[in-house]
């Protein structure tokens, strides 16, 4: 038995049935953690991840059997675990100790997961290629000299090097979709308030949602069921129902109508990407699913107004993070004034000080309603146009990525280049409908390519439905 590959299910079920222990299984991911070291996916492997999984396998023993039961997780840094340091691989943060748990954690650590690890990322997730991250990029699992993605790419490549069945990250414009399909594997981005984000450091407020990395279908809708549900702790989180989104995997895609946006179809026009969205539009069609064209007007547009929202959200949320309370100080500060500037100077990446300039900008007085005003009117605008289109489908297709993963530092120095990367997941976030990347073709060069299944908002169980079946479909092929 090769206990790295099994799901995360396959790992449960047989710590229960006693066919495992969780101390083999820690072992023997902690022992393909060692060999991959050189991906750099992981920042940090937690010394007491044994002394847990015997802990857990005490709890089994006595009758204990909860939906994570033994089965090892790993984090981005970004998520607070108390008593761990959260760096959000930042300079500024890179000795902060959580003093609490976020609820994602203590939700896990409910059902008996066991956090082996934290994982690397861009700088307070600001990035699409985790080489914004001040500890070194994560190399992609398919190909060692080109990015795994971001910004939550050390969490993705940590799942496809079999290092962790399950693993978190946190999506603001795409920071689990994109680096899933850059890595070949399933990513999921929740609707927003769907999961908790209390004890996870804010990026975009209205725009964040944690997310899963897994290497199937029935993984993510089992994480999701550990998560999801209201939280008195964070007001954004939504009291709507929690399903039995595994069991309904099942269920099958009869009735179900997926449709195409013709204003996709255009944007792909020259992309490597756009061969890719034919053959998947092709494939469903010859497996019996309806395929309908629908029409999101203005849905090119999202990219700007994402970035003047993100990055406005994110100049204000990262204002806390000042060298007084949470974070290092300068050594050369030697008044108030000084321990501001200097401490967030030389303690935040050149990435994350763009994005703050830019955001400050925006929000300024005289700019306020040409941009940031403007772009919340957008986003109003979008909505109703993802609304009408979902009077005529229940699933909306898109390519997660503009093509396969490009090679480490080949982006030129223009960082809207590599914002381009975004195009096709950030409308969603701006939408806050649900989203998952399901591994779909190569590229030109043989790496991963990716497409995206989203529903109306907590309507995940029909993302399910329809991955479940492309996942059966193309196993039976």
């Amino acid at each position: 038995m090769d206990i790295i590959k099994l799901t995360a299910r396959e790992i449960r079920e047989k710590i229960i049935q006693k066919e495992l222990t969780c101390v083999e299984v820690v072992s023997a991911f902690l022992a393909q953690i060692e060999k991959c070291k050189e991906y750099n996916a992981l920042l940090e492997v937690f010394d007491d991840a044994m002394d847990l999984a015997r802990e857990m396998d005490k709890k089994v023993s006595e009758g204990f059997s909860g939906k994570l039961a033994g089965v090892p997780v790993v984090i981005k840094d970004n998520i607070l675990y108390k008593g761990k340091i959260m760096s959000c691989a930042s300079k500024l943060l890179e000795n902060y100790v959580a003093q609490y748990n976020s609820t994602v954690v203590d939700r896990m650590l409910e059902e008996g997961a066991i956090i082996i690890g934290r994982a690397n990322m861009d700088e307070f997730a600001m990035g699409s290629s985790t080489e914004n991250s001040a500890f070194g990029v994560t190399h992609n699992p398919v190909d060692y000299n080109r990015v795994a993605g971001g910004s939550s790419g050390g969490s993705a490549c940590a799942v496809a090097l079999n290092m962790c069945p399950i693993a978190l990250g946190t999506d603001t414009g795409g920071s689990v979709r994109q680096p899933a399909s850059y890595c070949g594997i399933y990513g999921l981005k929740p609707t927003y308030g769907r999961i908790s984000r209390y004890g996870v450091v804010a990026y975009g407020s209205s725009l964040d949602q944690v997310g899963v990395f897994a290497r199937n279908v029935e993984d993510c809708a089992l994480m999701l069921e550990v998560l999801a549900g209201q939280d008195c702790k964070d007001e954004t989180s939504t009291n709507d129902l929690v399903d039995e989104y595994v069991e309904n995997c099942a269920d099958g895609v009869e009735g179900i109508t997926v449709g195409v946006p013709k204003e996709i179809m255009d944007i792909t026009e020259g992309m490597p990407s756009r061969e890719n969205l034919k053959q998947f539009i092709q494939f469903l069609k010859d497996n019996g699913v309806k395929v309908v064209e629908v029409s999101i007007k203005d849905i090119a547009l999202s990219f700007p107004a994402y970035y003047i929202i993100a990055d406005s959200e994110a100049a204000s949320n990262l204002a806390r993070f000042d060298g007084v309370k949470y974070t290092s100080r300068s050594d050369s500060a030697t008044n108030l004034q000084e321990i501001y500037k200097k401490s967030r100077s030389e303690g935040f990446g050149k990435e994350v000080k763009n994005r703050i300039m830019l955001g400050n900008y925006v929000l300024s007085s005289g700019y306020f309603d040409a941009y940031y005003k403007k772009a919340l009117n957008f986003r109003g605008l979008l909505v109703s146009q993802f609304n009408e289109a979902f009077q005529h489908c229940d699933l909306i297709i898109a390519p997660t990525t503009i093509g396969e993963a490009y090679f480490i530092g080949s982006k030129p120095s223009d960082p809207v280049e590599t914002y381009k990367e975004d195009v096709f997941t950030v409308p969603i976030n701006m939408v806050q409908i649900p989203s998952l990347n399901i591994p779909f073709g190569k590229g030109e060069n043989g790496m991963p390519l990716g497409m995206q299944l989203m529903a109306k908002k907590f309507n995940e169980n029909t993302i399910f439905k329809m991955a479940k079946f492309i996942e059966d479909k193309r196993g039976q092929e």
